[in-house]
């Protein structure tokens, strides 16, 4: 029964990578997550911004980057032009301010179709784990290391956590969709 809970725990960590590309969805608010898959090259490593600079959020559509070494400012600048933010960074020669716009109902569908894909694409992962749950099971009962009920009540266990990941993945999505349309 160990072997379903390595499963569970693949179905967690999938649920916990799309939050995390939930959260690099910029929904027109400022979030500090929106940069956290950005990297400058500092020292020719490339380094996430949150460890060259601290980031604040001085109102609730904006976000100002104070690098520690001003000599990052440009390069900063570089990186997020060159991501797919689709925000134009302001440099004042001390810090980097990011403005986010209101969205627009095109871009809100755009990120609509986005969080969609994001969704399908961890449903996709849950039921592969599945399919690899149950062809260990089935290996095993081969092997004669579980009887056929066994292998019957593991299927059946399986298939409730896929069910079970399958809905979070829904409701996660319903929730990111709504914050789209609330602001």
């Amino acid at each position: 029964m160990s072997d379903l809970k390595e499963f569970t725990q693949k179905m967690e960590k999938t649920c916990e990578v799309l939050l995390e590309n939930f959260n690099a969805v910029r929904a027109g608010r400022a979030n500090a997550a929106v940069l956290d898959r950005i990297t400058v090259s500092y020292y020719g490593v490339d380094t996430p911004i949150q460890q060259v600079a601290g980031i604040s959020t001085p109102d609730a559509r904006s976000l100002m980057i104070l690098p520690w070494d001003k000599s990052l400012l440009k390069p900063i600048e570089k990186a997020i032009q060159a991501s797919d933010l689709g925000i134009n960074p302001q440099n004042d020669g001390s810090c980097i301010r990011l403005v986010f716009p209101q969205l627009s109902q095109e871009r809100r569908k755009e990120l609509m179709k986005q969080v969609r894909r994001y969704a399908e694409e961890s449903k996709v992962a849950i039921r592969n784990i599945r399919r690899d749950a149950v062809e260990r099971f089935r290996k095993q009962e081969k092997a004669s290391e579980v009887t056929e009920d066994d292998l019957k009540n593991l299927e059946r266990d399986i298939q409730k956590e896929t069910d079970n990941y399958i809905r979070r993945i829904d409701e996660l999505c319903a929730k990111k969709e709504q914050e789209l349309f609330e602001i």
